[in-house]
């Protein structure tokens, strides 16, 4: 009868923050540099949610390591849901496969809280390819093989996987130039040395408004509602494709689930605003916004999905 009492007291006790919470600031860290996508969708979501949950949510940018460090740092903390994590499709998809003794488990040390958006890349063309839909550049690249070269921000990059992940559904070969960040890309691909690219839908827009280059599909779930006429990889025949940036909120695993819960509901309901909405639409972002479950499902889908096409492209990741 004892321990069974002291049981329940325990239980309880633990009950008494998560019904307060939260009562002082909440840090997100962000795993990478200011300034960048991840830091522009933290920043916003942060701004929004602060007021409704009455307390300040603090910016943390933690660089190095391709990620790890942040992410290790939100993986150790304690679980009361005042250290939350901005998760990308690179630390929680790509980065686990490149190390042999990560730090963390992107499946066991975290609890996802909610998926706020992805982004679909954007797959452009320079007007000298004589493509101008994603079927016609498969039967080209299926009737010269290896003779078309297509640009990348990096080995082991999202850009990268993304072609690739195209390459073996479509059963085609292609000739891979990495390139050390998008900007030394994009002035090969603008000049027509290297004339095919999957990358940032922002990044490429206004070429493709000035006719410097020709977008043929987005790499995403469903069109963008940027680029209404522009079809997604999957409409033009390879059911199933899907490739994007994606980012979302998690905590430390064993973190309460009502804080969970408190935290779900108040990011889900700023990203399903018509505010974000329309931001997220008119930057060719997918705004999302689902339950802890289905994002850790998302989670689970991704990293998998992605350690195929490393294992199977057979890329080497430093």
């Amino acid at each position: 009868m004892r321990w069974a009492g002291a049981a329940v007291l325990m239980a309880l006790a633990a009950q008494v923050p998560a019904q307060n919470y939260p009562t002082k600031s909440i840090r997100l860290i962000v795993p990478l540099a200011p300034g960048g996508g991840n830091d522009t969708i933290a920043r916003l979501i942060g701004q929004k949610i602060s007021p409704t949950l009455g307390q300040q949510i603090v910016i943390d940018n933690r660089p190095g390591a391709g990620g790890i460090i942040g992410v290790e740092l939100v993986a150790k903390a304690p679980a009361d849901g005042y250290t939350l994590l901005l998760a990308n499709a690179a630390v929680m998809s790509i980065v686990p496969h490149a190390q042999q003794k990560l730090p963390y488990d992107p499946l066991k040390d975290f609890a996802p809280v909610s998926l706020i958006a992805s982004a679909p890349l954007l797959v452009v063309v320079h007007p000298s390819l004589p493509v101008r839909t994603m079927k016609e550049l498969t039967a080209l690249a299926k009737a010269k093989p290896a003779a078309i070269n297509y640009a990348s921000n990096g080995v082991g990059t999202g850009t990268h996987l993304a072609t690739e992940l195209y390459s073996m559904m479509a059963g085609v070969k292609m000739v891979h130039v990495p390139y050390k960040g998008l900007s030394l890309a994009m002035t090969d691909l603008l000049s027509g040395q290297v004339p095919l690219m999957f990358s940032s839908a922002v990044a490429m827009l206004p070429h493709v408004k000035a006719n410097k280059l020709r977008a043929i599909a987005m790499t995403g779930a469903r069109r963008s509602q940027a680029l209404p006429d522009v079809p997604t990889v999957a409409e033009t025949g390879l059911a199933g494709y899907e490739a994007s940036s994606w980012y979302g909120v998690a905590a430390p695993a064993g973190t309460p689930r009502a804080i969970i819960e408190r935290l779900n509901k108040e990011i889900v309901t700023v990203v399903k605003s018509k505010e974000l909405q329309d931001r997220f639409n008119s930057e060719a972002v997918l705004p999302a916004g689902n339950t802890p479950e289905e994002f850790a499902a998302h989670i689970k889908r991704e990293f998998e999905r992605m350690g195929r096409v490393i294992r199977d492209a057979k890329i080497v990741l430093n």
